[in-house]
């Protein structure tokens, strides 16, 4: 430490030369990390860069292969998130971790131990509202999870975490369940803990909030830092440039929107979730030809299983979905892409992906037919062309930017954003006429982001229609013509997106109609 160096400037935290292997892969390469007292340092970097792992060592959900850690001056061992516990280091994911039927003080109590083992409810009620209280983190001690909000779970998260005495407090992607002013709670949450004196460590990949909380910025890219920086001393365009190593540009030029003829109409819709439990109840809206339709939400408000019936791998209860006046409610997913309808999943792995398969097997296995020229009905079964095959695969790959060792290699070995490159190809090499992309940049780097939005907008210009349905409200503003807002499997509201404003967007998406926003305006 410098002679000028303050007490609030003393590293709490000390990572050195953390190294983190999974099979194939190095995760941590070699990472050295300092946090600060007071501070809000945020982890910036792709998908895969060792973000998450390096803070789930912190916490003692796994342990590094080499490196040494220091706590308040101390090397320390955390072989548990107990033992991180015990040194008051707290870790708020993604999912939370609650139990609905119990109360916010009962959630935060659960699994702790107590002096003679005795249980005071009313005690433990009372300090929960006192941390509440020096915190500004408004939430009702009594209120049952299921109750609550997003946000507001969140909150129990946090308060959590600060009844068992954190000091130094980890949240991965906070914001990606969280409206626009859940988000906005949160920060003034975050800056109030940080000048209380505890030490922040903001997980992201969202340059905007990235620059808006942080007083310091580390960037991973394949595992190592690559630079820490003072984030008043830098901008997005030198963190996107360290992210991924290259320039990127953020704001894409949006032709107007040529408007045609109705492409896919959905009327009244109805659906069922994986649980048998209503997921959709009444959605109706049209798609044009030359237009992006943004559906906007928090997650599982019914966005899956919208994208699912339309592309007939769900089955509808009731309603309609119409394909260039056609009704094509409940006809199977290949009758569905026989008429011109392209699907990027939301999970590429599960839904989009063959993993096991090769990048060309995955490239045709939507149009086999096509190379059908050349099949052979033998006793021994069916034979491809394979020559046909490879040299449409090896053009794709080319074309779409898609790196992997070769069009033989295995599809798991490729990375979140060549993943995302490879369905992309395979879906618009049929220039689909309508186009469902769900969550399409969902966990990538800026690069693949900014990549895959120009490709979207692309296929507008050539007229296809596009749903495009994402949790990224910047996305949804910057791409689409018109925006409608699900909530709960209701739309809220759809307007023009040039007449779109944040804070009626963020009131939809936590369940009040535009009508009732707008009182009858326009």
């Amino acid at each position: 430490m410098g002679l000028g160096e303050t007490v609030k400037e003393m590293p709490i935290v000390v990572m050195k030369g953390i190294t983190k292997r999974f099979p194939g892969v190095v995760a941590n390469d070699n990472i050295d990390l300092e946090i600060r007292k007071g501070e809000i340092h945020a982890l910036l970097g792709e998908n895969g860069a060792g973000k998450t792992t390096l803070m789930n060592i912190l916490y003692g959900l796994y342990t590094p292969d080499a490196g040494e850690i220091y706590v308040r001056g101390k090397r320390v061992t955390i072989r548990s998130p107990r033992d991180a516990v015990d040194l008051k280091i707290g870790m708020i994911h993604q999912h939370f971790v609650l139990v609905p039927p119990f109360t916010v003080t009962q959630n935060i109590i659960l699994g702790m131990k107590f002096p003679r083992g005795i249980l005071n409810l009313e005690e433990a009620e009372k300090k929960v509202a006192e941390i509440s209280q020096k915190y500004g983190i408004k939430v009702d001690p009594h209120a049952q999870i299921w109750q609550l909000s997003v946000g507001e779970q969140q909150r129990v998260e946090i308060l959590k975490a600060l009844f068992r005495g954190a000091e130094i407090l980890i949240l991965d992607e906070p914001t990606a369940v969280l409206t626009p002013q859940e988000t906005k709670e949160l920060f003034k949450t975050l800056r109030s803990l940080a000048k209380a004196g505890c030490a922040i460590i903001f997980i992201s990949h969202k340059l905007d909030e990235v620059m808006e909380i942080s007083d310091r910025v580390t960037v991973l890219r394949n595992g190592k830092v690559v630079a820490t920086k003072k984030t008043s001393a830098t901008n997005k365009r030198e963190l996107a440039k360290l992210m991924v190593g290259r320039e990127v540009v953020f704001r894409l030029r949006k032709a107007r929107a040529k408007i045609g003829r109705p492409a896919l109409q959905v009327e009244d819709l109805h659906a069922l979730s994986d649980r048998g439990l209503p997921a959709l109840k009444g959605v109706s809206f049209s798609v044009h030809e030359g237009e992006i339709l943004g559906i906007a939400g928090v997650s599982g408000n019914g966005q899956r299983e919208l994208a699912e019936v339309i592309a007939g791998v769900r089955k509808a209860t009731s309603g309609k979905v119409l394909i260039f006046g056609q009704d094509v409610t409940n006809r199977s997913p290949k009758e569905i892409i026989d008429l011109g309808v392209g699907r990027i999943p939301e999970d590429r792995l599960q839904m989009g992906l063959i993993t096991d398969l090769t990048v060309a097997e995955n490239l045709v296995s939507e149009v086999h037919e096509k190379f059908s020229d050349k099949f052979f009905f033998l006793p021994a079964g069916i034979f491809l062309d394979h020559a046909q095959i490879n040299n449409y695969a090896e053009k794709l790959i080319s074309e779409y930017k898609i790196v992997t060792p070769s069009r033989d290699a295995l599809t798991k070995t490729l990375s979140g954003g060549n993943l995302q490159k490879l369905i992309l190809a395979r879906v618009l090499a049929q220039n689909p006429k309508i186009l469902i992309a769900s969550q399409p940049t969902r966990g990538l780097d800026v690069g693949a982001t900014e990549y895959i939005r120009r490709k979207l907008l692309e296929q507008k210009k050539k007229g296809a229609a596009i749903l495009l349905i994402s949790e990224d409200l910047g996305e949804i503003l910057m791409l689409s013509d018109r925006i409608a807002v699900i909530y709960e499997g209701k739309i809220m509201g759809i307007l023009p997106a040039a007449k779109a404003k944040i804070e009626e967007l963020g009131l939809m998406m936590a369940g009040t109609p535009l009508s009732k926003i707008r009182g009858g305006r326009k």
